[in-house]
């Protein structure tokens, strides 16, 4: 049985209430204005040969790697979403603006939204800018029909680098490549594959009780001492599994591009999903969830590019 089943890094073990992987931390050491954070389909997984940059004993010799491919769909910057604190010290929304025509093609309506040239004027009253995003899945294979609204932090040293970065990008359309590099290392989150209510025996890896036991054999012997007078949160027991909320540290981007220009698709297609039609983004390693699952790409939050980006020599993509 998996080692991670009853600890406690991995608590709570809820359902996840939407498929949009929520972030609620963004790197603070970006000094470059910029999107930290765009989200893609997982297409599937595939396998890589490319020469060993590391320091392992296959330092400089050939390796065949595991390798995920992500779609990114067509996204645009359709608004920019402004902070200010409260009497609390909280940071709370003050005010949005929007671009009408991007917003007027994609549905989404706003009574508050104000104009970037008057927010402008008073820029001081504000402690941070996020950007707002949409994301078109029809330009993918997922078959999906809404669009995807989500919101990404910004790098940049001040309130006034971050208006003139949202302001040049407001209403246009951004790319992987804008944000990302060739062997740099982010943060990957998604709500992983769903297994329904189970049991302790499959849930935590508990063992099964002999066959002198009550009746049972797959239950728990029992829920707590004697004197405790109720069950700790500890205790294992049936429930969901699956479909929880979970982020990979540290995955390694191996390749930025497109299906036009370059072939990425299997013979017959990746399992469950189809071709790649655009922008794809190829992970070193696998990640959370099943084919067609939503998946958010975020800039490593630990700075572990802090020591330089080595972009990965790729021997060879298989198209099996």
């Amino acid at each position: 049985m998996p080692s991670h089943k009853g600890s406690l890094q991995f608590w709570q073990k809820r359902r996840a209430r939407n498929r949009l992987p929520r972030l609620r931390s963004a790197p603070k050491y970006i000094k470059k204005p910029s999107i930290t954070n765009i989200i893609g389909y997982k297409a599937g997984m595939s396998h890589a040969g490319m020469m060993d940059d590391s320091e392992s004993p296959t330092k400089n010799m050939e390796v065949s790697i595991p390798c995920t491919y992500v779609e990114i769909p067509e996204t645009y910057v359709y608004g920019a979403r402004f902070y200010s604190k409260n009497s609390h010290n909280y940071l709370t929304v003050s005010t949005e603006a929007h671009h009408k025509e991007i917003s007027e093609k994609f549905g989404i309506k706003s009574k508050h939204s104000k104009t970037l040239e008057s927010i402008g004027k008073n820029l001081g009253e504000y402690v941070n800018i996020t950007a707002l995003l949409v994301s078109d899945p029809k330009s993918t294979t997922v078959g999906q029909h809404h669009k995807v609204r989500f919101e990404s932090s910004l790098g940049g040293a001040s309130v006034e680098e971050k208006f003139k970065f949202v302001s040049e990008l407001f209403g246009k359309r951004v790319h992987p490549s804008d944000m990302f590099k060739n062997g740099e290392y982010v943060d990957v989150s998604s709500v992983s594959v769903g297994k329904g209510w189970q049991g302790t025996i499959k849930r935590f890896g508990t063992a099964r009780l002999p066959h002198k036991a009550t009746q049972k054999v797959r239950h728990l012997g029992a829920l707590g001492s004697f004197g405790m007078g109720r069950v700790i949160y500890s205790v294992p027991q049936a429930g969901q599994m699956g479909f929880n909320y979970r982020t990979d540290y540290n995955k390694r981007i191996l390749k930025i591009g497109t299906a036009a220009s370059e072939k990425v698709n299997p013979s017959s297609g990746f399992n469950h999903y189809g071709n790649i039609k655009g922008e794809y983004v190829m992970l070193a390693g696998s990640i959370p969830g099943p084919s067609k699952r939503l998946v958010r790409i975020r800039a490593s939050v630990t700075d572990r590019n802090k020591s330089g980006i080595k972009e990965p020599k790729i021997t060879y993509r298989s198209q099996v």
